[in-house]
């Protein structure tokens, strides 16, 4: 066990686990925040997708040892009020069915329209590709994208 100061959404968080311990565990068994979710377990699937230094990483198999000082973001820290362009674009756009998938849906596609404000088609594709949605709404999260680029250039 080592001891592991942690900045999640803005706050400082101790923990004492195993090095090895992916941070989805420690998010989830430690730290209750039970917003990202597992899905696959080898990061394939995108469910478990969170923000560490403001990329897009898959937490289910990522050590908490290799976290370092960078910033943890996850779905309960990407607004305080749901209002993150985003959400907002995925509300308009009834993108939810089981909804399981959506919070890593939506923090990759946040960390995406960060860095790329303006996306084609093509990239909003290439960098959903490996996001896996069971139900299939992989449309309505191609619009809500693009929605949530507009309101966050607006």
């Amino acid at each position: 066990m080592a001891d592991y100061n942690l900045k999640i959404n803005g706050k400082s968080q101790q923990v004492q686990v195993d090095p090895t311990t992916p941070i989805l565990w420690v998010l989830r068994d430690h730290l209750k925040l039970v917003g990202t979710k597992y899905g696959c377990g080898i990061a394939q699937c995108g469910s478990c997708t969170i923000h560490l230094g403001g990329m897009a990483v898959r937490s289910c198999t990522l050590p908490v040892s290799a976290v370092g000082n960078q910033e943890i973001t996850t779905i309960e820290g990407l607004s305080e009020n749901g209002d993150h362009p985003v959400q907002k674009a995925w509300i308009e756009h009834d993108v939810y069915q089981c909804g399981y998938c959506q919070a890593g849906q939506i923090m990759q596609a946040s960390a995406f329209l960060n860095n790329n404000p303006n996306p084609s088609d093509e990239e909003i594709d290439a960098v959903m590709d490996g996001n896996i949605c069971r139900c299939g709404t992989y449309t309505r999260i191609k619009k809500a994208i693009k929605t949530a680029a507009n309101l966050k250039n607006a």
